[in-house]
């Protein structure tokens, strides 16, 4: 596998060409973000067991809109029962779990390392009578975040490609994972881009909101207001993925079947 260095405009190109591909389909792609939202409440509404799940499902639901926007892209029409089409084939299945409980392990030892050096502080923010200190906790809570954003930096780049190395590429993890880093170490600028572009986006949209309800709009109404927002901006960041994809790996894989692109390079006509 061969992965291109790209400019660091590239990271905005990503999103620019995200937002042409959720325009092709937009009704298409709001209903997976608005699945994936729903997903990802109901993990909350189950203790440590939802979250455990919704981690080591991530990879099978990036691959789920990877395939998706391939479709998209090569101008065939997201029907219902192909959402799924991409988790028909057993091995394809059986190595996106594989990778799911790998990227759970990893977000598990990443948080136990970073909470390890702080464990003293955050223990501390405990009283003698076993009250919890709010204001300690969270200023003992800052290390430990810091930290562990710092080893998910590491641990998105292991995972970031790999589900589509694996699907589509047919790959082993072991190489997926390599590929991966390497692929996001060459465009490490591209990426900063990227993420810092989004973090303004999501940023002003919550201002934008923050404004209409200092002017006199009540927040019940604001939130109903940016709930949709908020969902097709979530759209937009999935459909985003895919650019991101071909413009370092390309369009030469293997063909699936029916449901996906045949790696023809009909998918780089949209973007």
């Amino acid at each position: 596998m061969q992965a291109a260095t790209l400019p660091i405009t590239s990271g905005w190109s990503w999103i620019q060409d995200g937002f042409k591909l959720f325009k092709l389909q937009p009704m298409a792609m709001f209903f997976w973000s608005l699945m994936t939202g729903f997903f990802i409440t109901v993990s909350y509404l189950i203790p440590l067991l939802g979250q455990m799940v919704l981690i080591a499902s991530t990879p099978l639901l990036t691959f789920i809109t990877l395939s998706a926007c391939r479709n998209i892209a090569a101008g065939r029409p997201m029907l219902l029962p192909m959402w799924l089409e991409p988790l028909r084939d057993k091995e394809t299945r059986k190595s996106l779990f594989g990778l799911g409980f790998a990227y759970m392990v990893c977000c598990l030892a990443g948080g136990f390392i970073a909470t390890l050096p702080f464990l003293d502080g955050l223990m501390s923010a405990i009283t003698a009578d076993g009250a919890i200190d709010e204001r300690a906790l969270m200023l003992a809570m800052r290390g430990p975040f810091i930290t562990f954003a710092l080893i998910y930096v590491v641990i998105s780049a292991l995972f970031w490609h790999a589900p589509a190395l694996i699907g589509w590429h047919r790959i082993k993890m072991t190489q997926a994972l390599f590929f991966s880093m390497v692929a996001c170490w060459r465009n490490k600028w591209p990426f900063l881009a990227y993420g810092v572009s989004w973090a303004a986006i999501f940023f002003a949209i919550q201002m934008a909101g923050a404004t209409l309800t200092s002017l006199g709009i009540p927040p019940g109404i604001m939130q109903i207001l940016l709930t949709p927002v908020n969902i097709v901006v979530a759209a937009v960041l999935y459909c985003s993925f895919y650019p991101a994809y071909i413009s370092v790996f390309g369009t030469n894989y293997p063909g699936q079947g029916h449901g996906d692109a045949h790696g023809s390079g009909d998918e780089d006509s949209v973007l």
